[in-house]
């Protein structure tokens, strides 16, 4: 097994795919902003409550924010990623949590396309924007967040196949 992404002298080249058939494809990816309990406490309750001039995250709804942000940066990937493809996206959702127990926002993306490349990449920049999203809203508040465990959890279609991460798995096999 070898890297795709380089000549054969070395240099740094983008993967030709022209020949590849187009399938349908998905990826999953998820990552978390740790926080202090006060921030999470103020994302809950700018969740619950309308809009207040008392709030401090006075930027605006966070997460409805980093959502519209997520979907863009998917939508961008190919133009932050110097090897990406740029691909025709079919969908992109992006799910959201608040765990008080570990102290964090949980954010979920799933993109799909019908094409000749993966989507991987587009689902780990949507969460990563996401998460950046986050921080830049809630920094006047808790600058000491910290962005987490950024990762793909599945990913289906394509020459390579299926591939679901360990901690899926294990999840998967105890339900």
């Amino acid at each position: 097994m070898s890297f795709t992404h380089f000549n054969q002298s070395g240099l740094p080249r983008m993967v030709d795919v022209g020949h590849k058939p187009d399938t349908a494809r998905e990826a999953t990816a998820r990552g978390a902003v740790a926080m202090l309990p006060e921030t999470l406490a103020l994302l809950r309750q700018q969740q619950e409550a309308p809009p207040s001039e008392t709030n401090p995250l006075k930027k605006g709804n966070v997460l409805a924010v980093a959502q519209v942000a997520g979907i863009m940066a998917a939508k961008s990937t190919w133009q932050m990623i110097p090897m990406c493809h740029p691909l025709p996206l079919s969908g992109v959702d992006m799910d959201f949590s608040l765990d008080e127990a570990q102290r964090c926002v949980r954010i979920q993306a799933t993109v799909r396309t019908t094409g000749k490349t993966g989507v991987e990449m587009e689902a780990l920049t949507a969460v990563s924007v996401a998460a950046l999203t986050i921080y830049d809203m809630c920094k006047a508040v808790d600058k000491g967040m910290r962005i987490e465990s950024v990762h793909l959890v599945q990913k289906s279609g394509g020459q390579s196949g299926d591939y679901v991460a360990m901690e899926s798995a294990d999840a998967m096999n105890s339900s």
